[in-house]
């Protein structure tokens, strides 16, 4: 058989037949063969074998390269492939409606209509697929595949390298000067604007090469170094529009974990971490600081590092101040809750747990310390708590009891059990307390803004497109 898309060949091969008036008969008789074979060949029905390839050729008088060209010989042969790639897809046979051939009686106008369904077809069905339950689960298989790969992504690691010693950065705080001399190795310059759309942290505009930025940092702890390292690793990580919501998360995911390679270089940041290991030492602060990042952002980038490289299974957590999971990974047995999906985001973690028992502290200023005895064994953990504009939030990081040695804050004398999944545990009031007040309280519920909006959609979820082409318009000149 032929190594070439059958609809492409099909294509060639009739336009190069109509080109030279003959009939299907015709050049049927000429190969050889019969002519409802041939018309099989043509509408991309059936492989032909290369012999009678170069046969087709011959006859045709033209180049055998000219046939297996990978582009269509023509805009309307162009239009005739992609109709017949919409009608084969299971989208459309799960409507159960007969094909539309695109014969010589169609014309042009009414196929690109036609065609235009399709692609609104598909639009739609891409954006109604990305519902709530599918994120969760797309999620939910991300955080799995992280697991299973220790939270280390080599490939990103290299190409964060390879933009590194374009500045020549190894080590320390990576200035924002360097940031900018490395979008300009790429082609890119980076614009600060005061008018950045809404529904948008950053925008790039691949037709003039700029990447636009807000003029400061924006509420969350998104510096201005990480949201332009991001930009710049979707042209490194040759990301293409997410067709996906999965896909989407995924490539969410790769551009995070860029931004912190190269704040916290590979070479550097193991080498700081052996070295507090050797010193049984291990502290997010010391890391944070040397490096000039977000406590999340090296809480973050050890969980990276600490299991690949030190050989020490971790958990992260990001918890909001009612007790949710924002954020988590974990490759050290943990027992994270979770809903029936098997994801963790929105789920409550024990009120027992050192990221939970972090809000109650009087004095925030450093790392809460803590052991947590759980049915799954006991764990060590460190919490830093922070507010954003609507809400506070506390960042862990912890170690089966095993590992505590190697971590600042192991003498703790801080202690707590948890039962859960066991709602004996925290989860069911006392007995005294229930009989007390279940007929006398009347809470308001706070109801959060989330569990009644629609997940976002479009290619780039919750990125609103005439917003983004309007700003791109204004700043075109």
């Amino acid at each position: 058989m032929v190594d070439a898309d059958p609809l492409l060949l099909g294509q060639a091969v009739r336009h190069a037949r109509t080109a030279r008036g003959l009939t299907l008969d015709q050049l049927a008789a000429r190969v050889e063969v019969s002519a409802s074979q041939l018309s099989l060949i043509e509408t991309g029905r059936r492989e032909p074998k290369i012999g009678l390839v170069r046969a087709l050729a011959t006859a045709l008088d033209v180049p055998l390269a000219t046939l297996l060209a990978a582009e269509p010989p023509s805009e309307r042969a162009a239009l005739e492939i992609e109709l017949a790639q919409a009608q084969r897809g299971t989208l459309y046979r799960s409507l159960g409606l007969p094909d539309v051939k695109a014969n010589k009686g169609m014309s042009t106008p009414v196929l690109q209509t036609i065609l235009g369904l399709h692609r609104e077809l598909a639009r739609r069905h891409s954006e109604a697929s990305a519902t709530p339950e599918e994120a969760r689960r797309a999620n939910t298989e991300l955080r799995l595949w992280m697991r299973g790969r220790d939270s280390h992504l080599p490939y990103v690691e290299e190409a964060a390298a390879d933009l590194l010693r374009t500045v020549g950065h190894t080590s320390g705080a990576l200035s924002h000067s360097s940031v900018s001399r490395m979008a300009r190795s790429l082609g890119l310059e980076i614009m600060h604007v005061s008018d950045l759309p809404h529904s948008a942290r950053s925008v790039i505009d691949l037709a003039n090469g700029r990447i636009y930025l807000p003029p400061a940092s924006i509420p969350g702890g998104h510096g201005l170094r990480a949201l332009a390292l991001q930009a710049m690793a979707h042209r490194l990580l040759g990301h293409e529009r997410p067709s996906t919501y999965a896909e989407f998360l995924k490539q969410r995911l790769e551009i995070n974990y860029f931004s912190s390679a190269c704040l916290m270089p590979l070479g550097a940041a193991v080498e700081s971490l052996q070295k507090a290991k050797a010193q049984r030492d291990l502290s997010v602060e010391d890391f944070r600081d040397g490096f000039g990042v977000t406590h999340e952002a090296a809480a973050m980038r050890m969980s990276n590092l600490l299991t690949s490289h030190l050989g020490i299974r971790m958990h992260f957590l990001r918890v909001t101040g009612d007790g949710a999971i924002a954020k988590a990974a974990e490759n050290d047995g943990l027992p994270l809750p979770t809903d029936v999906t098997g994801a963790v985001e929105g789920q409550l973690v024990c009120r027992h747990w050192a990221a939970r028992t972090a809000f109650a502290r009087t004095n925030r200023t450093t790392e809460h310390y803590q052991y947590d005895d759980t049915p799954a064994g006991t764990f060590w953990s460190a919490s830093q708590t922070g507010t954003t504009e609507h809400d506070e939030f506390s960042i862990t990081v912890g170690v089966p009891f095993a590992d505590a040695k190697w971590f600042r804050g192991r003498d703790t004398e801080r202690r707590e059990t948890s039962t859960c999944p066991d709602e004996s545990c925290c989860r069911r009031p006392p007995a005294g307390l229930t009989a007390r007040w279940r007929d006398a309280a009347w809470p308001s519920a706070r109801l959060h803004a989330h569990v009644l909006a629609p997940l976002p959609s479009g290619t780039f979820p919750g990125v609103e497109d005439t917003e983004v082409y309007e700003f791109l318009d204004r700043h075109a000149g």
